[in-house]
């Protein structure tokens, strides 16, 4: 438990709330309802083993905390997450409803296991250990199915491995969700081009036979989505989308649209992940509390690449 002021409230609950969410405990000396909500909270802080902090505010010192959260009665609780105000509660509840609360928000002790074992695989995914990354994720998965961030790295990382089956057994839970998430829409999509490569003819042609036929008509846009395939499964992404584009440029609703579901597929494969929050980047919480030295982050360059070819797809489509 950590009492917060002004003065340290960006470091003790906005930078904190990017990796662990907080509890911000509105109370004053002469409120009885405080008294017998407060040790709840720290009771329930210690039980959770630092799955969420508790921060308490003394309402009467800070006021200008108070106004910022539009506080009015007291107690008051807030929760923090990523920077921002995502719940919170009134009055002296009792620690049933106080559990219920954080259960809604406050990760499960599998879940932080889960994602522990996530983190440590992407690691071991940018030093090259792609077996042990593989085992990670696999764990991950085993001790929470529900962790999708475990579910696409472990199927992306398989495909990028060539086990296609195995890839394909790990990524059919997600596509009984409905709706199905774009980013495993995209694994399955990127998934049916290296089949269509192994197991249809066309997908043995040069690249050189697809230009003859386009050459020849430049509405073949069978031809056209087959070399766009074949490029997907050679790993040439950019110039597959520029002959999907082609398509969706002469007609939007050829093929189902299938080569817009491609070429959208394609940016989501190609999106940089986003970077990990710090407080640096959180710029202004809702409650309007300004965070000192945020930086303007510079744009890398597979996230220029990608920023236009969604201007050239909305272009496209307009």
């Amino acid at each position: 438990m950590i009492d917060a002021t002004l003065q340290n409230f960006e470091a003790e609950v906005i930078a904190a709330s990017m990796t662990t969410p907080v509890l911000v405990d509105f109370w004053a000396d002469w409120c009885g309802p405080c008294k017998s909500l407060g040790p709840v909270l720290e009771k329930l802080e210690v039980a959770y083993e630092g799955r969420f902090k508790l921060v308490k505010v003394n309402a009467d010192a800070e006021q200008q905390l108070v106004a910022a959260f539009g506080v009015r009665s007291l107690p008051t609780c807030v929760l923090l997450m990523n920077g921002q105000p995502v719940d919170g509660f009134m009055g002296a509840v009792p620690e049933g409803q106080v559990r219920a609360f954080l259960d809604k928000h406050v990760p499960s002790a599998d879940e932080l296991m889960a994602e522990a074992e996530t983190e440590e695989a992407e690691q071991l995914i940018e030093a090259g250990d792609t077996d042990a990354a593989l085992a990670k994720l696999q764990e991950a998965l085993a001790v929470n199915p529900a962790n999708e961030d475990a579910r696409f790295d472990y199927v992306k990382l398989l495909v990028m491995s060539g086990e296609l089956d195995l890839a394909s057994q790990a990524l059919a839970p997600a596509l009984t969700v409905q709706p199905v998430a774009l980013r495993f829409e995209a694994l399955s999509q990127w998934m049916a081009c290296l089949r269509f490569v192994t197991t249809d003819p066309r997908g043995q042609w040069p690249i050189e036979q697809f230009d003859a036929a386009v050459a020849a008509n430049k509405r073949d846009f069978e031809a056209r989505f087959d070399k766009a395939r074949v490029l997907i499964a050679m790993g040439e992404w950019p110039q597959a989308m520029d002959e999907l584009l082609e398509i969706i440029m002469r007609d939007k609703a050829w093929g189902d649209q299938a080569p817009r579901k491609a070429y959208v597929a394609l940016l989501e494969l190609m999106t940089p992940p986003k970077p990990k929050a710090d407080a640096a980047g959180a710029g202004k919480t809702a409650s309007g509390i300004e965070i000192a030295g945020k930086a303007l982050a510079q744009q890398d360059p597979q996230a220029e690449l990608v920023s236009r070819y969604r201007r050239k797809l909305s272009m496209a489509l307009n």
